[in-house]
């Protein structure tokens, strides 16, 4: 059920039996992955770019000290290197650009040098090590051909790393292998083939940033030191405050202290309506089935009516 519900945030004139710093928090615990990630990409400056952006998890109330606590941390992926959907492309454009005779000089430039071996995962169930792989972008024939592999034979992928202005455009070679035991589990190892700068992770990694709503008056000040003091205490370095308001001088204010802003009514904005759930006994659409309303100003879920 919870899926489906939506939460009020703006609406003056709709009841109001939670507060909206409380309605805001039930927002970001029942919001989707595209919710979540609009939190990242939309908010000012944004955190990151739509294309770099994996999955996107949010922990409500996190404790930073004793009766203190956070009002949430995302934990989001950043995606570091993709497999080429068509490596062919890569040859293809090394033919077209590179005389004959020196198109193996020119192979040898893109993989002259080479990482250590990393183990991505150990004693894996076939079921885990199939998740990551096809989690990383393999086919499932790849990832049956990578698991099947004989001992000391490697698999070769051609990976896009990002280039200057953080696009997926700078090839190189990466190579895996399986290492398989008699009770069913693997080991999953690669190694990576590149031209000048080491790819950082195998594809993504998790990274925190903080979630601090400020829904009333507070100062600019206290903002900022409640913003400082959780992530000095949780070890975050990005923070992101939601707001019902905010002045341009304090907006450039928080972006000069690496806080990034997103508006209440942004985030209400993009949930879906359903009727069913409304709350606001004043609409005469409320309750209904068959209303066909997605967006709604005047949605209102009164989350103590909730199972």
């Amino acid at each position: 059920m919870l899926d489906r519900t939506l939460h009020a945030l703006t609406e003056s004139d709709r009841p109001s039996t939670i507060s909206l710093h409380d309605r805001i928090q039930i927002a970001l615990a029942i919001a989707d992955q595209p919710i979540l990630k609009s939190l990242l990409t939309h908010c000012t400056p944004p955190l990151t770019q739509p294309h770099r952006l994996g999955a996107v998890t949010a922990a409500l109330s996190v404790p930073i000290k004793a009766q203190r606590t956070a009002d949430a941390v995302l934990h989001f992926d950043t995606i570091y290197c993709v497999l080429a959907d068509a490596p062919e492309e890569i040859e293809q454009h090394i033919a077209a650009t590179t005389a004959p005779h020196l198109v193996r000089r020119e192979y040898l430039m893109l993989t002259r040098y080479e990482s250590e071996t990393y183990t991505l995962g150990k004693r894996l169930t076939l079921a885990q090590a199939i998740a990551i792989l096809q989690e990383s972008g393999f086919s499932q024939g790849q990832s049956q051909a990578i698991l099947n592999l004989p001992r000391d034979a490697w698999h070769h992928t051609w990976w896009y790393a990002l280039d200057e202005v953080g696009q997926f455009s700078v090839p190189f070679l990466r190579t895996l292998r399986t290492l398989s035991y008699t009770d069913g589990t693997f080991d999953l190892q690669y190694k990576d083939f590149f031209a000048q700068n080491k790819p950082v992770s195998f594809t993504r990694q998790s990274e925190p940033v903080l979630i601090d709503i400020k829904t009333t008056h507070v100062s600019f000040r206290k903002t900022l030191d409640r913003i400082n003091l959780a992530r000095t205490q949780l070890g975050i370095g990005r923070a992101l405050l939601i707001c019902d308001d905010v002045s341009d001088l304090e907006a450039r204010g928080f972006i000069s202290q690496g806080v990034s802003l997103y508006t209440a009514k942004e985030l209400a904005l993009q949930t879906q309506a359903d009727c069913t759930l409304c709350s606001n006994n004043t609409c005469p659409l409320n309750g209904s089935v068959d209303s066909g309303i997605t967006q709604c100003r005047r949605f209102y879920l009164d989350a103590t009516a909730t199972d």
